[in-house]
């Protein structure tokens, strides 16, 4: 059964102590975008708004960073209370230093990969993070369809997964409903990533089940 982390991007910002109450029971994680107009054409949440999320919830914080360069935004985000912090392998032409100053503040590590960006990219590193996430669509925007081509490179990263003896979680994103989600876990997906399925129903806490139920 797969794991749930509603996306507060698709969340009422003016009510979401409110929102995030409503998932809170149901859900294992708290997916926060963090975008700062640099790597998509977009902006959002800052580190100020995951040390205040803090303070009202008990999910796990899983900071995605889509950012070019967020080797400068790590230490502040962990220290602001992330539990996850995620980084693309497009945005620095050091993943791997990226990833260890993560590993560095205690905090977990996650890699991030575009739809248009090979499994291949990421391997090097593969073995030194605590989850992957592979974009289901392109980032920047919520709403977005579900890329049915992006479930190949989920088995791909599951198959090294098992033959290396990794552990790492798959992360999915973009596009996320309970119908999309049940070929990404039968992939491998072990995290799913839901923004507008979740928060723009009336009742969040049941699409967060009706996800995991499509996935037993």
């Amino acid at each position: 059964m797969i794991k749930v982390a509603p996306s507060i991007l698709s969340a009422d910002y003016l009510n979401l102590e409110r929102d995030i109450a409503k998932v809170e029971a149901d859900a294992e994680l708290l997916h926060i975008d963090v975008m700062d107009g640099s790597f998509v054409p977009a902006i959002s949440y800052g580190p100020n708004w995951v040390s205040q999320i803090k303070k009202i919830s008990n999910l796990v914080l899983d900071v995605h960073l889509m950012v070019v360069n967020p080797e400068r935004f790590v230490d502040e985000f962990a220290e602001k209370g992330a539990d996850i912090i995620g980084v693309h392998v497009e945005a620095t032409p050091h993943i791997h230093r990226a990833l260890q100053m993560i590993k560095n503040k205690g905090v977990k590590a996650e890699v991030v990969i575009n739809p248009g960006t090979p499994v291949e990219a990421i391997k090097p590193v593969l073995y030194m993070v605590d989850q992957v996430l592979v974009m289901t669509v392109n980032p920047g925007f919520g709403g977005q369809k579900f890329l049915d081509e992006t479930v190949k490179k989920i088995k791909q990263l599951d198959d090294i997964k098992k033959a290396e003896g990794y552990d790492f979680d798959i992360e999915i994103d973009g596009g996320v409903n309970n119908e999309t989600v049940k070929a990404a876990a039968e992939a491998g997906a072990t995290v799913a990533v839901a923004g507008s399925y979740v928060f723009g129903a009336d009742n969040p806490a049941e699409r967060i089940q009706t996800m995991k139920e499509a996935t037993k």
